[in-house]
């Protein structure tokens, strides 16, 4: 199948999965084609859900294309998922998820393997919420693998970041406060029938209203909200409390929005610049005379692995 950006901006689908699949594979060509992608980029809204594993996210994430489907929005949505250690793909594919929404032309579902990357996200995920953008997808959803108060890559990526949480966490918001719970824009207290849920969000009110005194004054302050996203109760409030944080971005915090922004430009060019000095490390050490040699030193102690990555990296220039 041959690529174009001509196919993708006029919402040609199978090109944007071929595109999106050999991005999550590096292959070089895909990188071409995405530079000319990046004009015709910038204008979808992008929204974050993480949690921990069993919150209930794709329930949610569920109900929330739905609402926006109702509002005549077309969605994208990239679900990073666990790697298989046998396949090294997602565990979960987008058959399995949001099956409701596959027959829909104005929902696109793609589902990422992590492939051993921290943080809540992979290392092609910008680049396909690019892609997701250019095909004209007006809100871009991610919902991530639930790994913990590592997820903080997600705030750097979606405009709005919605933190779930479980009933009765107890000490565990305690323990993870320093890290997940400290990028929401919005919390949601998700299966909230169930015991411990009202306890869950008043601790979770304590926690935002103790952090008011070190936030600017106008700043954001995080709702805490119910839902109970199998029956879809509170999706509505949630629904709401998005646009209102979309809003404030664009029109009570400007500077908030640019410096989103620049943030998350900043972070993009440094991965890529990473990824491009590792692709170049790994030539140098993959090459037989480079790594036998630097191996054979080590081993007779003529020279510390110290050193010798330092005389690796010399080699580049």
């Amino acid at each position: 199948m041959e690529l174009s950006v001509d196919k993708i901006l006029l919402g040609d689908v199978r090109t944007a999965a071929r595109l999106m699949r050999e991005l999550d594979d590096g292959i070089p060509r895909a990188i071409e084609l995405l530079k000319s992608l990046y004009a015709h980029t910038g204008r979808a809204y992008v929204l974050g859900f993480t949690g921990s594993p069993g919150v209930g996210k794709s329930t949610l994430v569920d109900q929330v294309i739905s609402q926006l489907r109702s509002r005549n929005k077309t969605v994208g949505v990239i679900a990073v998922d666990p790697t298989s250690p046998f396949s090294g793909g997602a565990l979960l594919g987008d058959r399995i998820r949001m099956q409701r929404h596959g027959t829909d032309d104005g929902v696109f579902i793609r589902s990422l393997a992590t492939r051993g990357q921290f943080g809540g996200l992979t290392r092609s995920t910008a680049a396909i919420v690019k892609v997701m953008d250019a095909l004209g997808k007006d809100v871009v959803i991610l919902e991530t693998v639930g790994v913990g108060q590592d997820e903080v890559d997600i705030a750097e990526t979606a405009h709005t970041t919605v933190v779930m949480v479980a009933p009765a966490m107890g000490d565990d918001i305690q323990a993870i406060k320093a890290g997940i719970l400290e990028i929401a824009h919005i919390f949601v207290v998700n299966k909230a029938d169930r015991d411990g849920a009202t306890r869950t969000a008043a601790e979770l009110r304590l926690m935002v209203e103790m952090g008011r005194d070190s936030r600017p004054v106008g700043a954001w302050e995080p709702p805490i909200l119910l839902t109970e996203a199998n029956r879809n109760v509170g999706v509505n409030e949630l629904m709401e409390a998005i646009e209102q944080h979309r809003r404030y971005l664009l029109k009570d915090d400007a500077a908030a929005w640019q410096r989103h922004e620049r943030d998350r430009i900043h972070r993009e060019l440094e991965d890529i610049l990473k990824g491009k000095v590792m692709e170049k490390i790994q030539w140098a050490f993959e090459s037989d005379t480079v790594s036998r040699d630097m191996v054979e030193q080590i081993i007779q102690k003529k020279i510390d692995p110290y050193t010798a990555a330092e005389k690796i990296l010399d080699q580049l220039g």
